[in-house]
């Protein structure tokens, strides 16, 4: 699996985390006629945003991605697990608190809200991260893929030779 296609689909999982978990606090706050819930919550995703935002800053993701990109091992074939495979294999912990946060959320509204402020802050801070890989992948001429690894542990990549970019530069 390509690492950008993994950046993007977490970005996408993340974002939707916070969706529901969003959904899933109003519909218990107001089931319970809770302002108070409601008005932590929203300063709590404000907070978020900021803090979301702040660390998504271009500069950042391309520090961010500086160590996982340069301990890539240069191969030249292509890990044999399936996209898909790979892509359960190192999101299932986000699935997985999304769903408790969600469970727990039904009973105490404000476990949703603490969880969907999370999932904006991951989603917003790794939103340019694809963008930072591409540029290195285009520069350089490789293409980093997603080595199948317990989710638990840093994630590894390979680094197969990819089609340069002969641009002129203006």
């Amino acid at each position: 699996m390509p690492y950008t296609d993994l950046l993007r689909i977490t970005v996408f999982v993340t974002g939707a985390e916070a969706t529901v978990l969003g959904a899933i606090t109003a519909l218990g706050a107001s089931r319970e006629g809770d302002t108070t819930t409601i008005l932590v919550a929203a300063a709590w995703w404000v907070v978020s945003l900021g803090i979301g935002f702040y660390l998504g800053r271009p500069a950042r993701a391309v520090e961010d991605m500086r160590d996982p990109l340069a301990r890539a091992r240069t191969a030249t074939s292509l890990p044999s697990e399936t996209p898909a495979r790979i892509a359960i294999g190192r999101l299932w912990p986000i699935v997985l608190t999304a769903f408790v946060a969600g469970a727990l959320g039904l009973f105490f509204p404000g476990v949703a809200v603490i969880g969907a402020g999370y999932a904006l802050i991951v989603s917003l801070a790794w939103h340019t991260r694809e963008a930072a890989v591409l540029a290195i992948e285009q520069r350089d001429g490789v293409k980093f893929y997603v080595v199948p690894t317990n989710a638990l542990r840093p994630i590894e990549l390979v680094r197969t030779p990819g089609l340069r970019s002969d641009r002129l530069h203006a």
